[in-house]
């Protein structure tokens, strides 16, 4: 474990955490100190609290997320190799592919992975990744090693940053995409653009029954979204990069504009939806998220911590920090099929210090 010297900060400042740089990037930038902000709802910490963690894999290079098959192992995508890699709850791991097409650069690479609620019958897995000439969602044939991929989204602007990424099942069977604005912030407020927005598709990439504008688009005004997850009512939440002041965690509602780039943070403004919590700079850039216990468990790069968050009926409360420094900068968070949290470091990735064993996955359990 790295030691690092760290400063305790008050429990005011425990709802503050970082944003990304000024110039886009996803958790370097310098230091802001705006007023911090409080999180609505309970102030106790709910959910209990993670145990030690124990190292599942190390020697990995950039892995970016992790999805579970149906028999326990997992699916874990490595950014900057355009590797899929499948790791046992016992600690082996093996490359079983590497996604064709995909074209690593900044912030791009292999991305999102998610696998199919109809997995046992239909072996498929998807893949968001980036191409020569856009970002992409791929269908891919997955039994034991990877086949064939088809692309079912493309179009997805790509930059140097602002990727977005990361790709879900809802609970409705829809497959949720999240995309980033690439800096240029005029997409994020055009319904017709794919940037900036959370889209909601059918298997097949179409646009999903129900979604409010007649496209893909499920809601907009996003800067850099990289983590999803439901709760146990199906609600669905959101991490945000923010740029020089507040990142956030929002409730996702279908057809709302979250703000970017006229609101940073909590604006107050008609026509806008607030975040549910902010942070402020220096202790988040909230990538990967998670729900498990009654907390929302958000992955901070920058911050390098685990966040936990309490809900009570779709309400934030007192942010508490896990882990402060002592695994660097963490990129994604879920939990495994046997309830404990899986969590993966990005410290190959150019912007942190790596440890002998980087990367690492991380099983930590929940007590």
């Amino acid at each position: 474990m790295r030691r690092h010297t760290i400063v305790l900060a008050s429990a005011a400042v425990l709802l503050a955490a970082c944003s990304s740089s000024p110039s886009g990037g996803d958790g370097d930038g310098g230091a802001h100190t705006p007023p911090p902000l409080t999180a609505s709802g309970p102030s106790e910490t709910g959910g209990g609290s993670p145990g030690e963690p124990r190292a599942v894999a190390t020697g990995l290079q950039v892995p970016w997320a992790v999805a579970f098959l149906p028999g326990g192992d997992a699916l874990v995508t490595e950014r900057d190799t355009a590797d899929l890699v499948r790791v046992t709850s016992s600690g082996q791991w093996e490359r079983v592919g590497k996604v064709p097409g995909v074209e690593p650069g900044g912030e791009g690479g292999l991305l999102g992975v998610a696998v199919s609620p109809d997995y046992s019958s239909d072996k498929a897995i998807y893949l968001y990744y980036t191409a020569a000439s856009d970002n992409r969602v791929v269908r891919a044939a997955f039994d034991g090693r990877l086949g064939a991929t088809e692309p079912i989204v493309t179009g997805i602007p790509k930059g140097g940053n602002h990727n977005g990424g990361r790709i879900e099942f809802g609970p409705d069977k829809m497959l949720y995409v999240t995309t980033g604005e690439t800096g240029d912030t005029g997409l994020s407020q055009d319904k017709n653009s794919l940037g900036g927005k959370i889209l909601r598709v059918t298997a097949d990439g179409k646009p999903a029954p129900g979604n409010p504008f007649g496209n893909r688009v499920w809601t907009y005004g996003h800067r850099n979204v990289q983590g999803l997850a439901w709760d146990d009512e199906g609600r669905l939440y959101a991490t945000e990069f923010g740029q020089n002041r507040f990142d956030e965690i929002n409730r996702i509602e279908k057809g709302k504009n979250y703000g970017w780039p006229e609101v940073e943070g909590t604006g107050g403004r008609e026509g806008f939806t607030d975040p549910l919590l902010t942070w402020t700079t220096e202790e988040a850039s909230p990538s990967g998220l998670a729900y498990a216990n009654g907390s929302l468990w958000a992955a901070a790069l920058r911050g390098e911590r685990l966040w936990q968050v309490p809900l009570d009926d779709g309400e934030a409360g007192r942010p508490t920090a896990h882990f402060d420094s002592g695994y660097g900068r963490l990129r994604a968070v879920v939990q495994a099929p046997g309830g404990s949290l899986w969590l993966a470091t990005s410290n190959e990735d150019g912007r942190g210090d790596p440890a002998p064993d980087d990367d690492r996955i991380l099983n930590v359990p929940l007590r």
